[in-house]
């Protein structure tokens, strides 16, 4: 784990305690280790394309964010595990955000994703985002129940029919 000391704690309604930090440069490793534990569905649902792992080019991409429009939020376990991604993009008006979360497999069902959604959400709105959006598989019902719980309203995405875009207004 690299020694960025601006860790938020949270916790899973689960009772999961999570160490939530922004990405650094210095973390593409532990993210290849990452999503090597993620399921190739989730992979799926995550890149929206079939692959079976994720490329160097896109660790690197995921690594090399500017922490104002673009933002990669890791949370950690007690044991250093890194356990789920939440990666926000801000659009260049700022008033919209899109984000993506990837939970670890065996990390699932124990609220790794709502909790990240959440932590994305509050991070959005403190910085004057309007709407936060995720594109989904329509397939991704797990997805999008969580998103749903928390607020987000589902409409089809225009021209594919195969994906929704769940959205919240947070101001």
């Amino acid at each position: 784990m690299s020694n960025v000391s601006s860790f938020t704690e949270l916790v899973t309604h689960s009772g999961l305690g999570l160490s939530v930090r922004p990405v650094d440069r210095g973390d593409g490793a532990l993210l290849k280790d990452f999503f090597e534990g993620v399921s190739s569905e989730d992979l799926r649902f995550r890149f929206l394309t079939a692959m079976l792992e994720v490329s160097d080019e896109q660790i690197a991409i995921m690594v090399d964010v500017d922490h104002k429009q673009t933002e990669d939020f890791l949370a950690f376990v007690d044991n250093g595990t890194l356990v789920g991604t939440a990666m926000i993009a801000i659009d260049p008006s700022r008033e919209r955000a899109e984000v993506a979360i990837a939970v670890r497999a065996d990390f699932k069902h124990r609220g790794v994703g709502w909790t990240l959604l959440n932590h994305a959400a509050d991070y959005a709105r403190t910085q004057g985002i309007q709407t936060l959006e995720a594109v989904e598989s329509r397939l991704n019902q797990k997805a999008i129940e969580v998103e749903r719980d928390s607020g987000f309203t589902v409409k089809g995405y225009p021209g594919d029919s195969t994906l929704v875009i769940v959205s919240k207004q947070l101001q």
